[in-house]
């Protein structure tokens, strides 16, 4: 299983944190990330709840849904379908608190990696190391804008 947690607080408030998280038209202007295309708007808001979302990130490229969407304090997603890697998402939430001016944001990812012993001996931890790294770099360069 991987686990990813990453914790930091960015000198931003907290509802301009929220908006550059949640807007998947701005997702590009981060390293690490080609392209991300909207599938399927939200139910109320085009990048809220209900939202389908395709990432691709060049080697990997997965679709993620939005299934909480509570302004600017939490965003759930969960991944539906991921290349070429199969995997079974458990968890994806990013959870933002005002923090002495500032924004802690939280964010927790989880699951497996769907091939049988390979996955949970090897890519699970690999894919857990990448994966708090390049949610490391994101948060460092949103308190860089």
């Amino acid at each position: 299983m991987f686990d990813i947690y990453v914790e930091r607080v960015i000198d931003k408030d907290i509802n301009t944190v929220f908006e550059l998280m949640a807007d998947h038209e701005g997702s590009s202007q981060f390293r690490g990330i080609k392209n991300v295309k909207l599938l399927e708007p939200g139910d109320s808001e085009k990048n809220g709840v209900g939202a389908l979302r395709q990432v691709d990130l060049g080697a990997v490229k997965f679709n993620e849904r939005i299934t909480c969407f509570e302004r600017p304090h939490r965003m759930e997603y969960m991944i539906e379908k991921s290349s070429p890697l199969p995997f079974k998402h458990e968890q994806g939430t990013i959870t933002l608190q005002e923090d002495n001016g500032g924004t802690r944001v939280i964010w927790i990812s989880k699951g497996t990696i769907n091939i049988p012993i390979l996955g949970a001996l090897l890519l699970d931890k690999i894919f857990e190391r990448k994966g708090n790294q390049g949610f490391g770099s994101l948060l460092k360069q949103l308190s860089e804008l």
